[in-house]
């Protein structure tokens, strides 16, 4: 009896909250008598007796583990007072009860009572795409955008790519989002927002071509609107015209710190690091005060082996911290949205240091990385002294090693390495993984795999660990033992894309089981669509296999979203065989521009016999 009471207790008390937010009101009757003050009209709940009973037994029957009763009582109640609330209540009991067709019955009650609801329909498309009817879907998405109030029809616009992401068939979306979303774009006061919607839509089914020209439309509409410039920055490796829309919009928005260091970030990812650069720079110029871009320009600069300039970059923003002319995070709005902007210049957002303290200790970092580029190792390592945290010994430790190793001291990197502190729980695994990585650059991969070895029997079922042993398996040229373990990190990460990918790359390397090669990437280009290093190869699988036009086409595509030295390579052995010598020397050139020392290039030229 006592479990029995508290569980009724707890019905009545919902029953009562739900009973309080019933929309549906009546005036007092009596006007206050002329000796009495007036009083502003009194709102009464219409809750009666019954309605009130009704609405603590759809609870208690729900409670009490008969949700169908309680969905069904709530329903009738929402029928008979059309208040939004029940209606609510009533979907959310469906929905527990996982009775997706029964939600959408009581949206669709919900919708014929108050049709002009925007809170039914929004449901309405949810349950609807849920229950996989995509084309209903996109009717009722028509109804809610002509519902949306104007102030908030941006925000509804924005959602619609993730509402419809559950649909994986993303060419249908774009055919039946397309023709809801055409009278939006064809609106002045709606264009750019729509436009911008319809081509992320476009982007995700593949169709870059058509959302370069939503883009466009939407930049010609408003140069200065922050989303067209975005759509744009999503779309930077599918050609030229992107970069052009972004450029245009930051003449007409110079100030726009946030879309340069957006641009900034893609374009240093697709290793366009002089242009990456120079966005840094112009920020650093227009907005000294946010930190980041201080440091992520004086890292461009050591990529770009400027070491001079780096040097100069950071000591500036170590003297704005000083002064205060810098600070360590500076909040900034993107089209709508707050990024917050730090001093974190990795990006691995671990470390529980003051922002200000993080941004000083990587400064450091880079002024011992500017130092080590131009051989000054004493100087390098007089850097390095000055990060005193404790948190960040290993990563002192492992950048002495690497110096160590630089000058040829491999002994006494490792040793370095052995002896630094372990103040995390993971620091073992990754002390393992940096030895093993010196030994690497050192072109020592019997050591490297030993290394590796090792720490996979300390650290089992370690898919990292494993993977990395069956690279130095695989530059010993011992083919079984890279398969086995590949496939042992396949087992255990079935998303691991890294390993079907690097097994089926060096079966096509070694012209080995070329049709499991091809399928082995293709598994992995489905579990990372349009990662570069994949789409090469794939196309380096296709050039093995004899089909040379679906070869060059992915090489082209490949470089274009990443312009990495061995992907050059490929795409340059392949013009050349292909009789386009003129243009396989300019992209070699590149690459050669890029590392002249890469042994894969040099190779490469010295089979093919290439003069640049």
């Amino acid at each position: 009896m006592r479990a029995h009471f508290l569980f009724s207790r707890a019905a009545l008390a919902l029953a009562c909250s739900m009973a309080a937010g019933l929309s549906l009101s009546v005036s007092a009757a009596t006007p206050p008598t002329p000796a009495e003050p007036a009083a502003s009209a009194v709102d009464n709940s219409p809750l009666n007796g019954p309605l009130f009973y009704q609405l603590f037994m759809a609870e208690l029957e729900a409670r009490g583990g008969q949700k169908g009763m309680g969905y069904q009582l709530m329903l009738d109640a929402a029928r008979r007072t059309s208040d939004e609330s029940l209606f609510r209540r009533a979907v959310g009991l469906a929905s527990e009860m996982g009775d997706g067709p029964g939600a959408l019955a009581a949206v669709q009650a919900w919708r014929t009572a108050l049709p002009n609801s925007v809170q039914a329909t929004r449901f309405e498309v949810q349950l609807l795409l849920a229950l996989d009817r995509h084309a209903d879907a996109a009717a009722a998405t028509r109804v809610m955008l002509e519902l949306t109030p104007e102030a908030e029809q941006s925000g509804t616009f924005a959602s619609l790519p993730r509402l419809f992401a559950r649909n994986r068939d993303r060419k249908q979306t774009l055919q039946l989002l397309e023709p809801v979303l055409r009278p939006w774009v064809n609106k002045p006061a709606t264009r750019v927002a729509a436009s911008v919607t319809l081509g992320r839509i476009a982007s995700a089914a593949g169709d870059n071509e058509r959302a370069i020209a939503l883009a466009r439309e939407a930049h010609a509409h408003e140069p200065a609107a922050d989303g067209p410039a975005l759509l744009a920055l999503e779309l930077l490796a599918s050609g030229p015209e992107a970069d052009a829309i972004v450029l245009d919009h930051l003449k007409h928005k110079p100030g726009a710190s946030a879309i340069r260091i957006l641009y900034a970030r893609v374009l240093s990812s697709m290793q366009r690091y002089g242009e990456a650069a120079t966005q840094l720079e112009a920020v650093t110029q227009a907005d000294p005060r946010i930190a980041a871009p201080w440091l992520t320009l004086a890292a461009l600069q050591l990529e770009l082996k400027r070491p001079a300039e780096a040097t100069a970059t950071v000591n500036r923003y170590l003297a704005g911290l000083k002064d205060g002319s810098i600070v360590p995070t500076t909040p900034t709005a993107v089209a709508g949205q707050q990024i917050v902007i730090s001093a974190d210049a990795d990006g691995d957002g671990e470390s529980d240091e003051p922002v200000e303290d993080q941004g000083v200790a990587q400064a450091y970092f880079l002024l011992a990385r500017a130092a080590e580029q131009q051989r000054d190792f004493t100087g390098a390592e007089a850097w390095l002294a000055k990060v005193t945290d404790p948190e960040r010994a290993l990563d002192v430790a492992a950048r002495r090693a690497e110096l160590l190793a630089r000058q040829g001291k491999l002994r006494q990197a490792i040793d370095v390495l052995r002896k630094a502190p372990e103040t995390q729980p993971e620091s073992a695994r990754t002390k393992l993984v940096l030895e093993a990585q010196l030994h690497s650059d050192a072109k020592q991969w019997a050591a490297a795999e030993s290394v590796l070895a090792q720490a996979s029997k300390r650290f089992p079922n370690d898919a990292e660990l494993l993977y990395q042993q069956a690279m130095m398996a695989e530059k010993l040229d011992r083919v079984e033992d890279m398969e086995r373990l590949l496939r042992r990190v396949i087992e255990i990460r079935p998303d691991h894309h890294h390993a079907y990918n690097a097994l089926g790359y060096s079966l096509a390397e070694r012209n080995l089981r070329l049709t499991e090669a091809r399928e082995l990437i293709v598994k992995a280009l489905e579990l990372a669509p349009g990662e570069p290093f994949i789409t090469d190869s794939l196309g380096w699988v296709e050039y093995r296999l004899g089909n040379r036009t679906e070869a060059l086409r992915l090489l082209k595509q490949a470089y274009r979203l990443r312009p990495d030295v061995e992907i050059g390579v490929h795409l340059g052995e392949l013009l050349w065989v292909t009789g386009q010598q003129e243009e396989a020397r300019r992209v070699l050139r590149e690459v050669r521009e890029r590392d002249a020392s890469n042994q894969v290039l040099r190779d490469t030229l010295a089979r093919l016999k290439v003069d640049l």
